[in-house]
């Protein structure tokens, strides 16, 4: 049996808007919703591990992120109702993978919207490089040094211990 969504729920609201979308509506509406889903760190970590580990159950996940398996759940649900996780099960087991396609659909829509221009390239807008005044350039250079220190934080967090 289906659990029917409570029609105030945070989840139903997402999932309205991801049917809006598929419907032909906003994708800036769209785009918000899906990164509402991926501003909770929890569900970030959850997509790394099954990125890195390929598919993994419930249990395995809640396991390794040191949380409880109904928290996994819940946020394994919303990823699934944005497109981002799917699931099949396998007998007593359900393995969540990444879809791949909807992930790189989500990479093409945060570059949409980056900052810096980029579009996903990393490289620097081509109407800065022309424009080199002192402005644009410590602009650009705090950005660099903003992502910089986001990229040093997530590699302490992956070494070793």
């Amino acid at each position: 049996m289906k659990k029917v969504l409570d029609k105030e729920s945070p989840e139903a609201y997402i999932f309205k808007q991801l049917l809006n979308y598929y419907n032909g509506y906003s994708m800036k509406s769209h785009s918000a919703e899906l990164f509402k889903v991926l501003g909770v760190v929890t569900r970030v970590k959850i997509i790394e591990l099954l990125k890195t580990q390929g598919p993994l159950g419930a249990m395995e996940i809640a396991k390794q992120l040191g949380v409880t398996p109904a928290a996994v759940s819940q946020h394994l649900r919303l990823l699934r109702q944005s497109g981002l996780v799917r699931s099949e099960r396998k007998g007593y087991w359900i393995p969540y993978s990444i879809d791949e396609e909807a992930l790189e659909k989500c990479g093409r829509q945060l570059a949409e919207v980056c900052t810096c221009g980029c579009k996903g390239t990393g490289a620097w807008r081509d109407q800065e490089q022309a424009n080199t005044d002192l402005e644009s350039l410590q602009r650009y250079q705090r950005e660099l040094q903003t992502e910089l220190s986001l990229v040093d934080a997530r590699i302490k967090e992956l070494k070793p211990k």
